[in-house]
Order: C-alpha cells, then structure tokens, then sequence
C-alpha cells in the first residue's frame, strides 16, 4: 500500500502543478493508459480475502436480455450511469487464505483464451504477490469458459500446480455426459470439448462435491442451479462472519438485483436462474452476509439489501466501505 500512496501522491503532484511559462501545454494520450495493478484485500474473520480483476467483455445492449424490451433495459441503466450500446462485463476471481489452506474460487479466462480486454489474473496475482504454485484449491461454480479457461498455462500445462480441483458433482455430470449436448443451449454446447480439455491436465486431483457439503473446512457448497445445470456458490464462514461467493447467480448487479426476473442471455435455464436468483438475494439480504459476485464491478465487495421497484421484490447491490488496511 506504501508504494500506492507515493504513486497516488506524485499524481496528484502532476495534477496540481502550474504549467511551466512558455512551454506548450502536453496534449491528451491517444492510446490507453493502463491502470493500476487490480486486487484488494479484506477479512471475513480469520479469512483473508483477495479479488483479482481478469479484465472484462462487453455485450451488446440488444443481446443481453431475452424477456425485456431493450428500452426498459436501457431506462434501467440510465438510472445506474451505465450509458452506450454495449454492457462492459467485468471477471473477478476470489481468493480465500487461511492457515494452511489458499482457495481460488474459478479460474478466469486464462492466458490460452484472452482477448486484448480480460486476461489479467496471472499478472494482478502477481501484483497481489500471489503465487499460483502456493493454491491449495481451485473450487468451481461452474465450467463457463470464462471460469475454467484459466486452469491451463501458456503450455497448456497446469496453471496452479499443486492445487486439488474442487467441482460441483451435478456440474461435472452435466457437462461430462456427451448425450447431454442435444439438451444444452447451442451456445453453451462448446463446454461439452471444453471441460475435458481444460480439467485432464489435473486427472487425479478432482474432487467432486455434493450440494450442502464442505469442500473444505468454513467453505460451504450451495445449490444454486440454472445460469448452468449444477452451478453451485459458496458460503466462506469464520465465526459469525460470512462471505457468500455469489459466482454467477447474476450478471452484472445494477440491472439483474433491481430486476430479478429478467432473463440473461447466457443463462442455461432462465426461468430456473430466476427462481435461484431471488432466492438466493433474499438469503444474503436477510442475513446481511458481505457477498462478492464474479460479475460486478471490482472490486465486487458489498451487501445485499431490499429495494422494491413499481411493486416487485427488487434489490439493489451496496458496496463495503473501503479499507487501505487489512
């Protein structure tokens, strides 16, 4: 955090600086400029928590949603100062440390399947000064590419060596079953060649895991099926601490918490993903549980809370306040 405060000083320095006399004022970068390395840190109890940002996408406004007229999806974004044509989908991945165990929940786009916006995790875990040798556990919510692409290296090897592979055991059987394939999505079928070659670099070390059971110690699997057939979150618990894992339950908060019953385009099952959806916002509203969705806007960190739109349940997503210390 030092090297961040003398970096954010010295900019604020440039800023405040009075142009020199006589020297022609510098004009504005054409070419993006890169922002600083993406990860913050907070406690859930004895948990220390890491987010490391793995870039984003952008959807077209158009395609995002199946059941809405595009102008109630645009009204809905206005409202959250979300303008343009497209919707910029960011990647979060979440890392849970404690005693002897270093749990990464999914495993990002990865460096075999980035495009010039995502990719990022490998380089922001090393700004984070974390080594991906030193994970213990890789637990999947699901097998989108997006989530398990980044279980290979560049030599397609495995990008976290030592790590056992937790898997939601109705996921595995979904996607590990090729008569399965006619039943799917057409656009969610390339997951049928994509999990063998992602996950067969670790054979021996995926464990399958049953809804409600602990993958490990304070980590809870829950059922949280329809955006895929066996997409399971987590819940990370210390004490009367808790952090929910809320992986893909929604895509991004500021349109699907306020209206839970619209259906996203990349959803499986969406009248299931709704049912799920709702139950599972209630669930982290009433508990006033710290969630993290892969999905938000980094760093993904903040609570659940009611808010009612024109009559229906809605909710809406209100970060945790922020930390220079953990």
């Amino acid at each position: 955090m030092t090297e961040r405060r003398i970096l954010l000083a010295a900019s604020v320095a440039l800023l405040a600086a009075p142009a020199l006399p006589g020297r022609a004022q510098a004009q504005p970068a054409t070419a993006p400029v890169a922002q600083a390395p993406g990860f913050y840190r907070y406690k859930v109890g004895g948990w220390t928590i890491t987010v490391v940002n793995d870039g984003f996408n952008r959807v077209p406004v158009p395609t995002y949603l199946t059941n809405a007229p595009v102008d109630q999806l645009r009204a809905v974004m206005a409202e959250s100062f979300m303008p343009g044509d497209t919707i910029m989908v960011p990647f979060n991945i979440t890392f849970a440390q404690k005693d002897a165990a270093f749990v990464a929940f999914d495993a990002g786009n990865g460096v075999t399947a980035a495009n010039a916006t995502n990719g990022r995790m490998i380089a922001n875990m090393a700004a984070a000064g974390i080594d991906p040798a030193a994970i213990t556990h890789v637990i999947h919510s699901h097998f989108h590419g997006d989530h398990i692409n980044g279980l290979l290296d560049a030599q397609g090897g495995r990008a976290f060596p030592n790590a056992e592979i937790i898997v939601p055991a109705a996921e595995w059987a979904w996607w590990t079953e090729a008569s399965n394939e006619s039943r799917s999505p057409e656009r969610q079928r390339p997951a049928f060649t994509n999990t063998p070659r992602r996950f067969t670099p670790y054979q021996g070390r995926v464990r399958q895991l049953a809804n409600g059971a602990e993958a490990i110690p304070g980590i809870t699997a829950i059922a949280a099926y329809g955006h895929t057939p066996g997409m399971t979150i987590f819940r990370v618990a210390d004490g009367a601490e808790q952090l929910l894992v809320l992986a893909d339950v929604l895509n991004r908060p500021e349109i699907m918490m306020r209206r839970p019953g619209w259906h996203f385009i990349g959803d499986f099952d969406a009248e299931m993903a709704v049912t799920t959806r709702r139950r599972v916002l209630d669930m982290a509203a009433t508990d006033r549980a710290r969630v993290t969705g892969y999905h938000y806007v980094f760093p993904a960190n903040g609570y659940v809370a009611r808010h009612n739109v024109g009559g229906e349940q809605g909710y809406a997503f209100v970060p945790a306040e922020w930390s220079s210390a953990v």
